[in-house]
């Protein structure tokens, strides 16, 4: 197998090139957001991924073997799947050699560059592309017609069961099926500090959920804390889940529009962290809180599954037993889903000449073998039914914990839109600080997401989505409809 390991920046001229593709550089949309920040949309996923390089091994096909490349930005992964990929390139049947490239930087602009130049590879990794650049623009393939053909692939990864509106479905049309999911935002919990401070559980409710972390603070006097919140996107992590299982969403899906009115009482509720002196006064980068956290400087900490791997592998937990709970809600109750990631999904390029090919690798890749091992060695939770029974559970260690909840689901994506200024999480959290008031931002929030959302779909650049038998709980299964107005 010859592999690539490609890190580079994009001069002035290439970025003007893909502008050229008819796409309208949502490339650099934050897909949570539904907004063009500028920002990869696969930085979601980034602290999951070791720092990237540069390496080349080369090895050639077997003569008269079919070459199908490969890209992927995924490389947390990369030793099972390098080891597969060699296992299927010496043994497979088909006269198909995978080579496979890494692309550690700028994986969406380089992957459009490469498609205007002719030199795009035949399958992609296609978790992180946004549809409105990938699929409208007709970079991408639907998958449809491979799709029904392929019992056996239905069985296993079940894609209709899992087609999701704005991610990898559009119009009717599948550009990729998920292996797996990244779980909802838990609470990782110091069951020592949570103990000491005479709790036995973690509460349901979001005012008592402070309360204890105020609690746990004030014992310790201050060497210990309730709890942390990291630098990175902090409102995110828990008071914004926290708003989901309340009911509460950024987007109103029956009326078309960004509203941001449901979110003052959590907001009101989480200043007392700030305000009351609960949280782990430092707020730092990611690694760095979770290092805190496992050195036992404060009992509440609030992530999604990579924390499993993270806290018995790269930082790990040895002086405490920590435990996994559901974030809370306001009511105590769950009035809405929790959201959750799926992840590692492959499409073909429209370019290539070697499709059914390309489908065999894809076959291979999301085949009963492939993902099993995939699932067992830890890389994410089972999105299949069918894959949930088929793993051994014994094998994934903590993960195991982060298994998905009933109420965990995919929202459709927002409208992608320009937005002027920083977007809600950071307003938000600004709010909780204490910087702006809450009605100050709510106001403004509406008000340029608003304007944006108008002017986009008045400029064609996007289309107001609309849900009118939206559901909280099952957000995925309403009837959408695209409005051009």
């Amino acid at each position: 197998m010859k592999k690539k390991l490609i890190s580079m920046m994009l001069t002035a001229a290439m970025v003007a090139s893909l502008c050229a593709c008819g796409g309208d550089d949502s490339a650099s949309s934050n897909t949570d957001n539904g907004q063009n920040t500028g920002g990869d949309a696969s930085a979601a996923n980034s602290e999951e991924q070791p720092a990237g390089g540069q390496e080349t091994q080369e090895a050639q096909a077997p003569e008269g073997a079919t070459t199908i490349e490969v890209w992927t930005n995924d490389r947390h992964d990369l030793e099972y799947v390098e080891s597969m990929i060699d296992q299927y390139n010496q043994s497979n049947a088909d006269g198909i050699f995978i080579n496979l490239s890494v692309i550690t930087e700028d994986y969406q602009n380089m992957l459009a560059l490469a498609y205007n130049g002719g030199t795009a590879p035949d399958v992609v990794g296609a978790n992180s592309l946004p549809l409105n650049t990938f699929a409208d623009t007709g970079i991408l393939d639907p998958l449809n017609e491979y799709i029904d053909a392929d019992e056996t692939f239905q069985k296993v990864n079940e894609p209709y069961e899992h087609a999701y509106e704005g991610l990898n479905l559009r119009n009717g049309n599948i550009y990729g099926v998920y292996s797996g999911m990244r779980s909802g935002v838990r609470v990782e919990y110091n069951k020592d500090l949570v103990e000491a401070a005479g709790y036995t559980e973690i509460p349901t409710k979001l005012e008592d959920y402070i309360d204890m972390a105020k609690a746990i603070t004030e014992q310790g006097g201050g060497d210990t804390y309730g709890i942390g919140f990291t630098s990175s996107s902090p409102f995110e992590r828990l008071l914004e889940m926290s708003a989901q299982v309340s009911g509460v969403f950024y987007y109103d899906y029956v009326n078309g529009k960004y509203d941001f009115s449901g979110y003052r009482e959590i907001l009101e509720l989480g200043q007392r962290f700030i305000s009351e002196d609960i949280a782990y006064p430092d707020q730092q980068a990611v690694d760095n809180m979770r290092a805190l956290f496992a050195e036992g400087q404060f009992a509440l900490w609030s992530n999604a599954s990579q924390e499993a791997a993270v806290f018995t592998d790269q930082i790990p937990v040895k002086d405490f037993e920590w435990g996994v709970a559901p974030v809370p809600s306001v009511t105590g109750e769950i009035k809405g889903a929790l959201q959750t990631t799926p992840s590692k999904s492959w499409g073909i390029v429209s370019s290539s000449e070697k499709k059914d090919q390309a489908w065999k690798v894809i076959q291979y890749f999301q085949s009963e073998e492939f993902i099993k091992g995939y699932l067992e060695n830890g890389y994410c939770l089972p999105i299949s039914t069918y894959m949930d029974g088929v793993i051994d559970k014994s094998k994934i260690g903590r993960l195991a914990d982060f298994s998905m909840l009933e109420y965990e689901s995919v929202y459709p994506q927002p409208p992608v839109i320009n937005l002027t200024g920083d977007d809600y999480r950071v307003v938000f959290w600004n709010a909780v600080m204490d910087y702006v008031d809450i009605d100050d931002a709510i106001e403004d929030l509406n008000t340029r997401y608003n304007e944006a959302l108008d002017a986009d779909v008045a400029s064609g650049a996007t289309k107001r989505l609309v849900i009118s038998d939206y559901d909280p709980l099952h957000p995925n299964n309403g009837t959408m409809t695209y409005l051009e107005e």
